[in-house]
């Protein structure tokens, strides 16, 4: 009963952080778009619907692309490969119990995990399934892969590695939660050699993904405050490996730059995120948990520009996409600012339900998954 109260208070802590939970007549609305002329346009390729997207829950599927696929899933279960060119289905797989962390890829597997638990391993080939795999709590970032070995977080901040072909356990790692936490958990990057994860506490843990060994691990960010709300400090956001460096960002703490190898802090810069950072043009890029868009100087954490124009537009976290930072908010646009300098220089909206997760980017294509389900292609005009 414990735990079920603790996962019960997170989720309505996260509601309200993202802005959907709160009816108090101090909060200040959503910052309006205010119009500007478009330096450049984005115009759709394909669109594919994904039956029903994110659900009714706040889930944050997310899509993957592996080659030529791209792979994407709804909370019902159902999971869709498709051409990234044109977006034509290859295979769909409708499986018997909805889904909560999708889509992860890698040594010919599709990974996706379910709120009670199971891990499951689909063929990239035709969508059999291969096997599947319970794992402690909740699994709701997608599992991630080097071939060798699945590593899934779950929801109590553990991390389980699975072996790629038989889903037998091959090392678990297991950490101490604080007693409030955010629903949602980072998506560990997983190397060869190395496992990087960030956790709940506000520290950010390297394993050797091997045998599971604890390499090193730092703390992003320090509890603060006297409420337990007020010392939420999880690591929700994906973390970015960008060569020999780990970029890290943290709910009421900070951004901070790692040395991948040894742990070390290089330099950190305050900061407060759901999402994960990006890098590009020797800078990093951070959607605030406010809505403001911040660009960070990559070799020594000062603030290079601020963009404030989307305020608490619930925005997702960051991509670079040619020489533009794209984001996506609440009310479904997708905003392209300049990495220069953060002006504002195209806009286009792509579901009115809203888009809750990152968009994907190669080469020229941007990729964005509606929460409604619709999975868009986009390229720059």
């Amino acid at each position: 009963m414990k735990r079920m109260s603790r996962l019960l208070i997170a989720g309505f802590a996260a509601a309200v952080l993202a802005g959907c939970g709160s009816s108090s007549k101090n909060e200040l609305p959503p910052a309006e778009l205010e119009k500007f002329e478009a330096e450049v346009e984005l115009d759709r390729v394909w669109k594919r619907n994904i039956g029903v997207g994110q659900g009714k829950l706040y889930n944050t599927l997310v899509p993957a692309l592996d080659g030529l696929r791209l792979y994407a899933a709804d909370a019902r279960g159902r999971v869709v490969a498709m051409d990234r060119d044109d977006g034509s289905v290859a295979w769909q797989v409708k499986l018997k119990e909805p889904l909560s962390g999708a889509v992860g890829t890698g040594g010919g597997r599709v990974l996706v995990g379910t709120l009670d638990g199971k891990v499951i391993a689909l063929d990239e080939t035709d969508g059999s399934e291969v096997w599947r795999a319970s794992v402690s709590s909740e699994v709701l970032a997608p599992p991630q892969s080097n071939g060798d070995v699945v590593v899934v977080q779950t929801q109590d901040d553990k991390l389980f590695a699975l072996d790629i072909s038989s889903g037998e356990r091959r090392w678990l790692y297991e950490s101490t939660q604080p007693v409030l936490t955010v629903r949602g958990h980072s998506t560990p990057v997983v190397s060869l050699r190395q496992v990087f994860a960030g956790l709940s506490s506000g520290r950010v843990v390297s394993v050797a993904a091997e045998n599971g060994i604890p390499i090193w691990e730092q703390q992003v960010a320090q509890p603060k405050g006297r409420s337990e709300l007020e010392r939420m400090v999880d690591i929700d956001g994906k973390l970015v490996l960008d060569d020999r460096t780990l970029y890290a960002a943290s709910f009421q703490g900070n951004l901070a730059a790692l040395d991948a190898e040894s742990g070390n802090q290089r330099w950190q810069h305050k900061a407060s995120s759901h999402g994960g950072p990006a890098v590009g043009f020797g800078s990093v890029y951070l959607s605030q948990a406010d809505g403001v868009v911040e660009a960070v100087d990559q070799g020594r954490g000062t603030t290079l520009w601020r963009n404030e124009d989307l305020q608490r537009r619930r925005l997702t976290a960051p991509v670079t996409f040619s020489s533009y930072v794209a984001v996506a908010d609440f009310e479904g646009y997708v905003h392209l600012l300049a990495q220069t300098d953060g002006r504002m220089v195209g806009r286009v909206r792509v579901d009115r339900k809203g888009v809750r997760v990152a968009p994907i980017v190669v080469g020229d294509t941007l990729f964005v998954f509606g929460n409604s389900g619709d999975l868009v292609a986009l390229k720059l005009d």
